[in-house]
């Protein structure tokens, strides 16, 4: 039962990430005008290629942080579970 419910929650999730259009990156709308002022002033030729990667990398972080997190502290309650079952 938990098997398939995982299942069918992991297909789910992998659908609606498949929708999500690829052109709504990351830039927020402070970043996109600095971008476009940045690129229209020929006198800075700034390189903004990275900008997108770098947003997504700094949002990714604090989510993998907290799901290693969750996931360690799901896996503890489990074994404390077993142990308690056990006894």
């Amino acid at each position: 039962m938990k098997k398939t419910f995982a299942a069918v929650l992991l297909g789910v999730l992998a659908l609606v990430l498949s929708l999500v259009p690829l052109e709504a990156a990351a830039q927020c709308a402070m970043c996109k005008t600095n971008v476009e002022s940045g690129r229209t002033s020929e006198e800075k030729a700034y390189d903004f290629s990275g900008l997108n990667s770098g947003i997504l990398y700094l949002m990714a972080v604090p989510y993998v942080l907290i799901g290693s997190v969750g996931y360690f502290w799901y896996r503890h309650n489990k074994q404390q579970k077993r142990q308690a079952l056990t006894r």
